[in-house]
């Protein structure tokens, strides 16, 4: 359970109504199944021993005593196993009957937790959960019953368990939103419903969403096979969401267990980020302590690009809606600022590409013209023939204006007014040109009332690596929270979009551009080609993106990010380099931030932002040696 990441299933054996022996040894081999599997949290169904559908029978006594013992028989059966696992089935306590749901834990029988609302046609046989917390004896041992209890262990502090039985965790008086505020990390959630069509779309959507809102991981273990089909049928679902992401699902009708690894610290950390837990009553609640023992937990591979949908379906919906927050965000601030246009510096580069389409979108939206749009190429030592073609062509193709400017003499006056070498190729050489291409944008921005659109990514910003009062700086930066991974594949998507509307022409030099290597252009070109490639001075921006969203987005710490970024590109980059650049990500990140501490205006995108203004707060002389020494 390294990294707090553990490993939790849902089974639904295949049970018989009534049937109440065989369901238990079902229980019993899915249990040994799941503890040999690595699982440490097992989930089953509502009612698991008798089967959801029993109706009257649930009033025999004979039942309900068979109930209670073979309790007791799945308890010594399992008391070997590290597993936490909750089962279903129907309990008396003090002369009422309850739908409830034992946990257990080697041996032990942690609690009884009954359910806290049945519907109308379950209080025909089930009464509502009584208020409090009280000690029973129930199959043969000491226990407690009640709804407000927590699962806790010493081994792992951030894993916090509650138990929702059959609950509609929609419904506000949910003991899930109840137990979430509480502290539970984990919600689970044994029930049964019958099938019905689009029902697996609806499940789905809501766990997602509620896991969000509650930020926990939410199981959902759902009846199935061999539950009775008088009034409908059991498909047995189930679901692991967490914090909004659904991890996995079992299609209705499959067997087996299902299994998911949790991060349970990022729970903690998202609960602790959204206050969800802030204003808690726990007074009603008791914390029951289990020791599991601390075990390797296979490291997730997760998605090499966090920031990007991996369903494409969702991406082009994200895509669109991205591109029309940038819009409108400058159509707003030009109309409010009472600009007459928009000035930007157009390199033939994927950021200035991205800048330029959002405010085409921008004037658009406003019904100006597109002319109202300076796209300004600057080229100077650095530039080369080719990025210096597709700025002009882009430029041309989407119908703005186009101002050639060549700084280059303009830099090297700068540089004999200082007594710097023009064969001194050292930052003050690079700078130069940056600062020159920007105080000219702000000028002919002046000169036409217009606004600076600035055009610096998300990606460059934690980095820092921008020059400072070069293209740090602008009026609007409508690329500030977009990582370089995802501009490049809104502007494909721009690409594609333009070539189904015909527009061949601007849609090809989108694709070249996109072939074109990331660079600033500031040194001189070798051979006509571009001698300063980016990702060769501060690593692939795909490890950079993947550094940036795990450790400031999820809090993780470096290791953390470390051991995920390894399992993540395990089949690219070698440990020893991942760990380079993961170093080379903590020390800029954290002496950088004297440039992200006054950045110009931009819009909210995305849940990260580097903004000063809400987005990250942070002091520019932080120190970096305690992330970095977590490395070593």
């Amino acid at each position: 359970m390294k990294d707090g990441f553990i490993k939790v299933g849902a089974n639904a054996p295949e049970i018989a109504v009534a049937a109440v022996r065989d369901n238990t040894g079902a229980a019993v081999t899915a249990a040994r199944e799941a503890a040999l599997s690595g699982v440490k949290i097992l989930v089953f169904p509502e009612l698991t021993l008798t089967g959801a559908t029993a109706g009257d029978l649930f009033l025999q006594r004979r039942l309900i005593s068979l109930c209670e013992s073979a309790l007791s028989e799945y308890i010594e059966a399992t008391e070997e196993l590290e597993l936490l696992s909750f089962i279903g089935l129907p309990t008396l306590v003090d002369g009422r009957l309850y739908d409830s749901v034992a946990a257990i834990y080697r041996g032990e029988l942690l609690a009884v937790i009954p359910k806290s609302y049945p519907t109308r046609e379950e209080s025909r046989w089930f009464a509502e959960a009584p208020l409090g917390i009280s000690e029973i004896v129930f199959a043969g041992r000491e226990t407690l019953f009640g709804t407000d209890i927590i699962f806790g262990t010493e081994s792992m502090p951030e894993l916090s368990v509650a138990v929702a039985v059959g609950s509609d965790i929609s419904n506000i008086y949910s003991p899930a939103r109840r137990h979430a505020a509480a502290g539970a990390n984990i919600i689970v959630n044994p029930s049964y419903a019958a099938e019905a069509v689009t029902r697996g779309e609806v499940l789905r959507d809501f766990i997602k969403s509620e896991s969000r809102v509650l930020s926990a991981a939410i199981i959902v273990s759902e009846a199935g096979e061999g539950e009775s089909g008088t009034d409908g049928i059991y498909s047995g679902r189930a679901l692991v969401a967490e914090c909004g992401k659904l991890l996995c699902e079992r299609d209705a009708f499959d067997g087996g267990t299902l299994t998911a690894v949790c991060d349970v610290e990022r729970c903690a950390l998202e609960s602790v980020r959204t206050g969800s837990s802030a204003d808690a009553d726990t007074a009603s609640y008791e914390y029951v302590e289990f020791e599991l023992p601390l075990s390797e937990c296979e490291t997730p591979k997760l998605g090499k690009s966090p920031f990007i949908p991996e369903c494409d379906r969702e991406f082009l919906h994200r895509a669109e809606e991205i591109l029309t927050i940038q819009s409108r965000s400058l159509a707003n601030r030009i109309k409010r600022s009472y600009s007459k246009g928009a000035v930007l510096g157009l390199s033939g580069g994927l950021d200035s590409t991205l800048a330029l389409l959002v405010t085409v979108r921008a004037m658009d939206i406003l019904g100006l013209d597109r002319k109202n749009i300076l796209s300004v190429t600057m080229p100077c030592f650095g530039t080369t023939e080719r990025t210096r073609s597709n700025a002009e062509l882009l430029a041309e193709a989407l119908g703005t204006s186009l101002a050639v400017i060549d700084i280059k003499a303009a830099v090297n006056q700068h540089f004999s007014d200082i007594g710097h070498s023009a064969d001194d190729y050292s930052v003050v050489y690079e700078n130069a040109q940056a600062r020159e291409r920007t105080q000219v944008l702000m000028d002919m921005a002046n000169q036409r009332g217009a606004l600076v659109v600035g055009t610096g990514d998300l990606s460059e910003l934690a980095l820092g690596f921008a020059t400072y009062n070069g293209d740090h700086m602008s009026m609007y930066g409508v690329n500030a929270d977009i990582p370089k991974t995802l501009m490049r594949r809104l502007v494909s998507y721009v690409a594609d979009k333009l070539e189904k509307e015909g527009a061949d022409r601007a849609a090809g030099v989108l694709r070249d551009i996109l072939a074109t290597p990331v660079s600033p252009e500031l040194l001189p070109p070798k051979d006509g080609e571009i001698a300063q490639c980016t990702e060769g001075i501060v690593g692939p921006y795909e490890l950079h993106d993947f550094f940036l969203y795990y450790s400031v987005r999820r809090g993780y710490s470096p290791s953390k990010v470390r051991r995920l970024a390894e399992r993540a590109f395990c089949d690219e980059y070698a440990p020893e380099v991942i760990l380079g650049w993961l170093k080379m990500f903590y020390r800029r990140f954290f002496s950088q931030q004297f440039k992200r501490s006054c950045l110009p205006d931009g819009p909210r995108v995305g849940s990260l932002s580097l903004s000063p203004r809400g987005g990250l707060i942070m002091p520019s002389d932080s120190s970096s040696a305690d992330w970095l020494s977590d490395l070593e």
